[in-house]
This record gives C-alpha cells, sequence and structure tokens, in this order.
C-alpha cells in the first residue's frame, strides 16, 4: 500500500487500518476519518465529519504489532470527546470503546480498525452459505452538507452553491439535478438553516434533499410472479432487510396462468390497461405496508428494483403482451429498464428510481436473471442446472464457458391447479406423504401441523385436512409408483382394486383413496396424466440444453421458486422431474429471483454484471424445436422412457426412502417396493 508522508520537521505518527492494511504517516491532531480519507480506506460517513452520524466509528487495537513496528493503544489518541458524549446521549446508546474518528486525533503510532457496519462496500451476509455475499453499494448515497448562504456580494443561486458544497465537502463534480427539486429546494435550505442532506444516484444526479440530517433512505426488491408479490425493504446504508411482505397477484382474476392472461388481452382489447393498473396498485399496497412496518414514511423509498417473467414484465411497464403468445415470442424490450418510480405510478419519493433486470428471452424472464444473479453459474466450471418452476419452467445450464436457456410450459399442475383435490400451499393443505408398501395405507403431514397422521380420520386440530399441494402432488405420485399402485406409464393398476380398498374403480379408470374426513382426496388418474404431463414437459426442456450443450450429465442442480424451496429432491429424482445428478448436489434455491432482485437493488456494479451475463446466454425456443416432441413423449413414463430407473436411484435414492419412517413397513414390503421400481 501506498504510505503517505507530512512534509519535514512536522511532528507526525503512523497509522495503520485493518482490514485493509492501508497505512501512511500524518501530522499529530490529524483527524482519523482525515487520514482514512487520504489513504482511500472504505470508510462510512454521512454527516462530513460532523459527529451527527455516528457511522464513522473505528476500534483502537491494543497492544505489540511487530509486523507494523507499533505498539498501539488508547493513549495513541486524542481523549473522549465531548461530540462523542452528545452523540451517546443524543443516540441513547454506548459506543462501547468504538471512537468516532471524525472527531479522535492522531497522537501517536496507532493500528486502528474499521468495523464491517462502519465501511461503506460492507459485506451483507446472506443465510444461504453457497451463494456470495452481497457486496453493499448501492446507487443512491446521502451526502450532508453546510451550504453558503447567499448575500450582496456572491449573487449565484442556491443550486449552485449546494453543487460546490458538495463538491467541497464530497468531491462530487459535474453534478445534475432533478428538475422537480427545484420548486422546493429554497425552502429546504432555509428550513434547514442552511444544513441539508443531499441524496446523489450513482454520483452524477441530485435527486433529493432534507432540512438538516437524514439518515435513512430505502429500497424495495421486489419479485412480480404470476401468482404471488414479494417485496424486501432494505436499508440502503446497512444492506438490511427492515422488513419483508407479500401479497397474491391481483392479476389472478383475469387468469390464472400467463398464457391465459394474454387470451384475456386478445379477447378484450385494452385489457392489459386493467392488470397493469391492477399489479401497480398492488405494488403501492406493498410500499405501504413496508414503510410503515419500518417505521418510516413511502417518500422515504428512493430505489426499486424488479425481477418478473415476460408477461409480468411487460404489464408492469404497461405493454401490451399479446406478441409473447406466439411464435416468434417478441419482446417489446429485453434489455435492462432504468425509469423514474413515478412513470409506473408507485406512491414513492417523486424522484426515486427504478431498475428492472433484463429479460432472456420471450419466454425466459428477468426472474431468471435474478436467479442467475443470485446464483452465478457462470463462474463455475462445473456444469450447473437451474430450475424455476411455476406455471412455466425456466430453466438454464451451463458454465464458465457456455449458458444456455430455455422455456418449457410444465402448466399450473405443480403448484396443485388442475389436481382434483390440489391447491395452493396453505394452513391445511397435505405437503408430504408416505405410503405402506404393505397394506398401502397412507401417512402424511400438512401445512401448519408437525406431526404425521396416519390415521384416515386424521384432523390436526384446529387446522383440518382442505386439499393436497404441490410438494404433496409430487410426493403421493412417487409413492404410488414407488408401491405398484401405478405402473411405468402411469395407469393406476386395476388388480389393486380387487386386493385393497385404497384403489377403488372411479368410473372407466381407477383412483386411490389418500383421506376420507370431512374433505375427501382422492388421487385420480387424471391427477397421474397431469402430473405426467408437467414433468415430460419440465424434463424434456432439461434434454434439449442437455443435447444442444453436448452433456449426458450435470454436475450440480439448484431448484428455484416456492417449487424448488418444498420439493424433496428423492422423489423428483424418481419420477424424472430432473436428471441424475449426485443427491447432495441437489439443492433448492429458495426464491433466488427475488435475492437477484436484492442483489441489483445493494449493488450497482452487479447490473451491468447481470446485462453482459444475459447478452451472453443462448436462447433455446422450445416451440420451434422438433425433438422436443420426442424427448417430451419418452419423458411421459415414471422415470422416462430410454432409463426406466436410473442407476443413481437405485443406489441412491430408494436406500435414501426406505430409511423414512414409513409406518409399518416390513422386509416384503421394502421388496416389493424395490421390485415396482425396477
Amino acid at each position: 500500500m501506498t504510505e503517505e508522508t507530512v512534509s519535514s520537521g512536522t511532528p507526525d505518527a503512523l497509522v495503520v487500518f485493518t482490514p485493509s492494511g492501508r497505512r501512511g504517516r500524518f501530522a499529530i491532531g490529524t483527524p482519523l476519518l482525515q487520514a482514512a480519507r487520504s489513504l482511500g480506506v472504505d470508510i462510512d460517513s454521512v454527516c462530513g465529519g460532523r459527529g451527527l452520524c455516528g457511522r464513522c466509528q473505528i476500534l483502537c487495537m491494543e497492544g505489540d504489532f511487530p509486523k507494523h513496528g507499533i505498539r498501539s493503544s488508547e493513549e495513541s489518541l486524542s481523549a473522549f470527546t465531548q461530540t462523542e458524549e452528545r452523540f451517546e446521549k443524543v443516540k441513547k446508546k454506548s459506543l462501547n470503546g468504538r471512537r468516532l474518528s471524525c472527531h479522535t486525533l492522531l497522537q501517536n503510532d496507532v493500528v486502528v480498525d474499521v468495523p464491517p457496519d462502519s465501511q461503506v462496500h460492507r459485506q451483507v451476509v446472506r443465510k444461504d452459505a453457497e451463494v456470495l455475499d452481497i457486496k453493499l453499494d448501492a446507487n443512491i448515497r446521502l451526502h450532508f452538507v453546510e451550504v453558503q448562504e447567499p448575500d450582496m456580494h456572491d449573487p449565484s443561486g442556491d443550486l449552485r452553491r449546494v453543487k460546490q458544497a458538495l463538491e467541497k465537502e464530497w468531491g462530487l463534480t459535474g453534478l445534475g439535478a432533478d428538475i422537480s427539486l427545484l420548486s422546493t429546494l429554497q425552502k429546504t435550505l432555509r428550513k434547514g438553516d442552511w444544513k441539508i442532506t443531499v441524496a446523489v444516484d450513482n454520483e452524477s444526479q441530485i435527486i433529493a434533499v432534507w432540512p438538516g440530517l437524514k439518515e435513512r433512505i430505502y429500497g424495495l426488491a421486489v419479485d412480480v410472479g404470476s401468482t404471488t408479490i414479494a417485496a424486501n425493504l432494505c436499508d440502503l446504508a446497512t444492506g438490511e432487510v427492515v422488513h419483508s411482505a407479500g401479497l397474491m397477484n391481483p392479476q389472478i382474476r383475469f387468469g390464472e396462468d400467463l398464457m391465459s392472461r394474454v387470451s384475456y388481452v386478445m379477447m378484450h382489447p385494452g385489457g392489459e390497461v386493467e392488470m397493469t393498473a391492477a399489479v401497480r396498485e398492488a405494488l403501492n399496497t406493498l410500499i405501504q405496508e413496508t414503510a410503515s412496518k419500518a417505521g418510516a414514511d413511502a417518500e422515504d423509498v428512493l430505489s426499486f428494483t424488479f425481477v418478473a417473467n415476460p408477461v409480468m414484465h411487460h404489464l408492469l411497464l404497461g405493454i401490451d403482451p399479446v406478441e409473447l403468445g406466439g411464435a416468434p415470442f417478441a419482446l417489446t424490450v429485453d434489455e435492462a429498464v432504468n425509469c423514474l418510480a413515478s412513470e409506473l405510478d408507485l406512491q414513492a419519493h417523486p424522484n426515486a428510481r427504478v431498475y428492472l433486470l433484463p429479460c432472456i428471452a420471450g419466454h425466459v424472464g428477468a426472474d431468471t436473471a435474478g436467479v442467475m444473479l443470485a446464483e452465478l453459474p457462470q463462474r463455475f466450471e462445473e456444469y450447473t442446472l437451474l430450475v424455476d418452476v411455476g406455471t412455466n419452467a425456466e430453466i438454464v445450464l451451463g458454465n464458465n464457458q457456455r449458458m444456455m436457456a430455455c422455456s418449457s410450459p410444465t402448466g399450473p399442475a405443480f403448484e396443485g391447479a388442475q389436481i382434483s383435490g390440489g391447491q395452493r400451499a396453505a394452513p391445511g393443505a397435505i405437503e408430504r406423504v408416505r405410503i405402506d408398501p404393505t397394506t398401502l395405507e397412507p401417512k402424511f403431514s400438512i401445512i401448519g401441523c408437525e406431526h404425521w397422521s396416519d390415521q384416515p380420520e386424521f384432523n390436526a386440530g384446529s387446522t383440518g385436512v382442505t386439499g393436497i399441494c404441490g410438494s404433496g402432488i409430487i410426493e403421493i405420485v412417487a409413492e404410488m409408483y414407488l408401491s405398484g399402485v401405478i405402473n411405468q406409464d402411469g395407469v393406476i393398476d386395476p388388480a389393486m382394486a380387487a386386493v385393497n380398498p385404497r384403489v377403488f374403480e372411479d368410473g372407466r379408470t381407477f383412483s386411490y383413496l389418500l383421506h376420507d374426513g370431512d374433505v375427501r382426496i382422492a388421487i385420480t388418474q387424471n391427477d397421474v396424466r397431469q402430473i405426467q404431463l408437467a414433468k415430460a414437459a419440465l424434463y424434456a426442456g432439461i434434454k434439449l440444453l442437455m443435447d444442444h450443450m453436448g452433456v449426458v450429465t450435470v454436475d450440480r442442480i439448484r431448484l428455484a421458486g416456492a417449487f424448488g424451496s418444498h420439493i424433496d429432491v428423492k422423489y423428483a429424482m424418481v419420477l424424472g422431474l430432473i436428471p441424475d445428478c449426485t443427491l447432495e448436489n441437489v439443492s433448492s434455491a429458495g426464491n433466488a429471483a427475488g435475492s437477484g432482485a436484492r442483489i441489483a437493488l445493494l449493488d450497482k456494479n452487479s447490473r451491468s454484471l447481470i446485462e453482459e451475463t444475459v447478452r451472453k446466454i443462448e436462447k433455446i425456443e422450445t416451440a420451434l424445436e422438433p425433438r422436443f416432441q420426442e424427448l417430451f413423449v419418452d419423458a411421459m413414463a415414471f422415470p422416462n422412457k430410454t432409463d426406466p430407473f436410473p442407476e443413481l436411484a437405485k443406489e441412491v435414492i430408494l436406500p435414501a426412502i426406505k430409511e423414512v419412517d414409513l409406518g409399518g413397513g416390513d422386509k416384503r414390503g421394502r421388496r416389493k417396493r424395490r421390485r415396482a421400481a425396477e
């Protein structure tokens, strides 16, 4: 690191900043914040060294540091100041041995630590250890300045003097200003007694001013799904998620899936206006809710990032999505979109900024770009498969050499729709199922109840059985296959009806009785077919990408979204939803699309990264691929026609399932289960 020196003859001292390791000699009496800035040390401050914000806290290291040739102690710094005492009193919290670097003066050689929460570009640690931490570098920063008052000798305008103050105190030059703030600038300056806080976007544009010191502004990262909208309100200074909220997408009343909403617009000219208004109204509800729960006002929200599938993306922007309903599935815009929140009728700060991540293709949207930003498969040598399953599966495969993407029409079966007893994941929904291989008696767990049931009349207290959700559908069909109730072609075996009342004649086909209580739930032949159709579409899309990529196996599979969060990967492999992969390398990515939106909100540099990545992705359109139909037909079988039961499943998955408490399974039953699988 470059070591700064002061002029000879002036008493000076050596200061070393950790963890950066930057060091330099400065005159005795130099404020540590000033020394840090001159060395380029990453240390935060909003108030400009006035001891008001408390963000520039440091810790004096005690002891001998032979590496630096320093003995460091509290005596190396000036005594605790009145400013620091006033800060503790006003903020009503102790500094706990830390010092405000803006009011702490250098007295002797010293080693100073800059804690993570005092760094501008700190790491925001995320819960998932497999994903890189977020580097905090938000596009909007706050700066407190004191502006020179006008007088008869200086006729310059107030805005010019604000810019001069920002250049003098913060080194910001060439700033522009949103014209809308000019109408309130003079009143704000005078109300704040010429002391104001300025919000600057990308170190280039003044977008807001407040009288006095303002310490907190917020950003909202939003995943606009076809079924639900999820939002995280973040403190732009700390990266902390201060409140999360979600609600059902009100566009559902126009159609449950994407194509039905496109059809609505086709049949009702101007219908896109209704749907745009509906989603924007829902977003305003989330803005108000999250800000209120954070103890803030909606006008404190200055930044938004959005991810969405292509249809939701277009409707959010007020664009007619009809062209996405048929070949060539043309997007109006596939680039990232930057605009004002007011242009989307969002009720936040009038100059709040909006960033929509780029779309990848006509059916692979900004939500998939968000998943890629969170997972970064393009940085690994291993082949990674990303699968985000909704009513339309968005699939990405590749590594640091090549990336490919496609979408596949899985339909809503995995979400419980088009299933006779299906429902969305909610209290009362069956989510886990096991079938005894000998007696065919089921046991299951429901959302809202921790224990399992093996009694047909089971009712979990106040939360009774109301239906079966997506993860439950996957497990019950897989268990029916493993226990021999259905064969490889997905047909419920009529012979079972003669020996077990759980299997019964149901019109021209047969069904399996899962629960006979207040709500009767039976898995019908049509239910099995719906799962076959959905899983065949998903698997065919994956295999198509693998064929184009020239690989026969993948190294890592990440399942994104609500589907990926709740599905048991063993059963996904049993049914043939996903290709062979070492079981420990198959995992849930949670709401990776929402995580990508949050990364784009908190790290402005990630935006150019995902824009560049998206431009390099090769897009495969399944609707135009002749081989897709062949792969689809093969994948209708369990697990699929060309590979009746993967070797990996024989060696790993079945033993893993066997070890689960199945409630009464014996050796004979396990042999039957294995024979059925083989």
